[in-house]
């Protein structure tokens, strides 16, 4: 069963600059990782949202269920996530751009 989002999640929005004549292989790459990711313990949810405007630009939003950024970095030393850090740079036109969110208030939908 999915955990619930938290006020004390650990949230990443990693913007990404696809290269345009890899983006199938990069959205292959992604859906491999998510696949492996979504079996961690800390892992909370993951939403991968391309720019209106710019088709090569993504946003990976990302909760983890972890207490801060060294825990998440311990714990994610895995084969999956090495594999995919090791193609991404012939993937992306520059190296992609994380922000670390700290959660302030949430409005559910209504359905």
């Amino acid at each position: 069963m999915p955990r619930a989002p938290s006020d004390t999640d650990l949230i990443f929005d990693v913007k990404l600059s696809v290269r345009p004549d890899r983006v199938e292989r990069w959205l292959e790459a992604v859906r491999e990782i998510v696949d492996a990711m979504q079996h961690e313990d800390a892992f909370v949810s993951c939403d991968l949202n391309q720019d209106a405007q710019d088709p090569h630009l993504f946003t990976l939003y990302e909760r983890w269920a972890e207490p801060d950024v060294a825990s998440f970095v311990k714990n994610q030393s895995k084969p999956y996530r090495q594999r995919y850090d090791r193609e991404l740079e012939e993937l992306l036109v520059r190296p992609r751009e994380p922000q670390i969110l700290r959660p302030v208030a949430r409005w559910p939908g209504r359905g």
